[in-house]
């Protein structure tokens, strides 16, 4: 394998949601949202992997896919990216020199992100029940509950779901079969805001704007791509105490 082949993997994959963008110019269409997109691809037939390569070649076709996902392409602009892999596989002349585009490549996937990001929030927005927050958090509740709500010092317990802005699970407490208990001031200021408004037995979709979740920190290991828009549905299941010292 060459090692600009390489040095694409590694660029790739390790900067999940930044790598090979493009991000619009005068004359260019706007990223298409993420369901659009989806629907836009042709169905695809049955897939059928015998062997360990295949399969660990398909994982790898998912890894590069999962890298662009956040950055919504067109149809149009996945056939570029896939004539791109495969001119360069045969070693077919590039139409242009990716040592010309490569340093433009982060600047450019953040205009793109940027873009999915506030149409992810402006969606969220207009949801039926839907309140923005000061803070730009937008709160929905799905059930309303009968307890108590907690305040920003009290231990909470929640059983919750992550989703990036193309709707891909990074997170689930209901899939490791467990709630979660962790004092409310504790957490990212999207959950600090959003869960105070809820009562226990409730369920709320919160749709955090990156300043209110990890910005350009994201969880080392996470699927998490920088300056993330993050929406979590939350059920406050008990409110177990209050963690300050003084109230």
């Amino acid at each position: 394998m060459r090692m600009q082949w390489k040095a694409a993997l590694v660029l790739m994959l390790g900067a999940p949601g930044l790598a090979l963008a493009q991000a619009p110019t005068k004359n260019s269409k706007p990223a298409a949202a993420p369901e659009a997109a989806a629907k836009a691809a042709p169905a695809q037939a049955p897939l059928e992997l015998k062997t360990d390569d295949q399969k660990t070649i398909y994982s790898l076709g998912l890894s590069l896919g999962q890298s662009v996902t956040a950055l919504a392409l067109t149809p149009e602009e996945l056939a570029l990216l896939q004539r791109g892999i495969q001119d360069a596989v045969a070693g077919t002349p590039p139409a242009v020199d990716p040592k010309e585009y490569a340093a433009k490549l982060q600047t450019l996937a953040k205009a793109r992100m940027a873009q999915v990001n506030v149409a992810t929030l402006d969606r969220a927005s207009k949801e039926p029940g839907a309140t923005r927050l000061p803070s730009g958090v937008i709160y929905r509740e799905l059930k309303a509950g009968t307890g108590k709500s907690p305040r920003a010092i009290d231990t909470v317990k929640v059983h919750y779901q992550g989703t990036l802005v193309d709707g891909s699970e990074f997170d689930s407490s209901y899939k490791r079969g467990m709630a979660v208990e962790f004092p409310l001031n504790g957490v990212i200021p999207c959950w600090t805001q959003g869960v105070q408004k809820m009562k226990v037995g409730g369920k709320a979709k919160l749709t955090c704007p990156a300043s209110t979740a990890y910005g350009e920190r994201p969880p080392t290991g996470s699927r998490i791509p920088p300056n993330a828009v993050l929406t979590f549905e939350v059920e406050l299941v008990e409110i177990p105490g209050n963690t300050a010292a003084t109230p």
